[in-house]
């Protein structure tokens, strides 16, 4: 929260009733990404560094194709580590998304990661790209402040110990959205794929009810638009349709498909 206590940007929409739609970046880090997606409605984007190779070098570009679209970024961090969280805050990301949360002690080291002093540890380099490289803007107070205010906090739910922890992880200040990480949390439960499982819906509730109780949101990645339409429906109130390498894939399989078949 600012020096006023309001969360700012894409930070004051986590726990609000409108849904957030966005979608994630897998391969195409280009110049005009942030242009296309912010031109086709998304609310965010997520850029993967877990799964897909990105170095710092590309996910500091990718940051900057973003802001040329003025659309907020989310950097899904490789690890828990303090050095991939706070790198991705200081290239300029909007907020990051962490994995394999499962506790409350490993939440709170994630917040206090992200946020500079009170509320955290992050270390201190300013006017680079996090400030858009500008000179002045108040006393480092001042700066702390607004920095803290609006960078987004995602945990990634992905197991059954994190959801077992999600109430009181949800509690935690600092704390802006719950993600399951459905295929992660599937094979931790012994069900891959098995999103119907009793424990896996148990969890997932688990988790969303901890969200509203807290008043944070509830996040997850779709297949596509009629599952995400379907996750709003339950509860979630961040969703992601599929990543680039789908929607492009899955866009041109379905024309290649009726041309053939005309």
């Amino acid at each position: 929260m600012d020096g006023s206590g309001q969360k700012t940007g894409l930070r004051a929409h986590a726990g609000t009733s409108t849904a957030k739609v966005g979608t994630f970046i897998f391969q195409f880090v280009t110049p005009g990404i942030g242009q296309i997606l912010k031109a086709a409605g998304a609310d965010f984007a997520v850029l993967d560094m877990e799964h897909t190779g990105f170095g710092f070098d590309t996910a500091r570009a990718a940051v900057a194709y973003m802001r040329a679209g003025d659309l907020p970024v989310i950097v899904r961090v490789p690890s828990k580590a303090y050095d991939h969280i706070a790198r991705a805050m200081d290239i300029g990301a909007d907020g990051v998304m962490v994995p394999m949360v499962s506790s409350v002690e490993q939440a709170v080291q994630a917040v206090r990661t992200v946020k500079y002093f009170p509320q955290g540890h992050r270390g201190v380099a300013m006017g680079l790209a996090h400030e858009r490289y500008r000179r002045h803007g108040g006393t480092l107070a001042e700066r702390f402040a607004e920095h803290n205010a609006s960078t987004l906090v995602i945990l990634q739910i992905e197991d059954g110990a994190g959801a077992d922890a999600a109430d009181a992880i949800a509690a935690l200040d600092g704390v802006d959205v719950l993600w399951i990480g459905h295929n992660d949390l599937s094979v931790a439960l012994g069900k891959p794929g098995d999103f119907a499982d009793a424990a896996f819906v148990a969890a997932e509730e688990k988790t969303i009810a901890a969200c509203r109780k807290h008043g944070k949101s509830a996040g997850r990645l779709a297949r596509d638009a009629a599952e995400a339409v379907e996750f709003t429906r339950r509860g979630y109130d961040w969703v992601s349709i599929a990543g680039d390498v789908m929607l492009l894939q899955g866009a041109l399989a379905d024309g290649v498909a009726k041309v053939r078949t005309r």
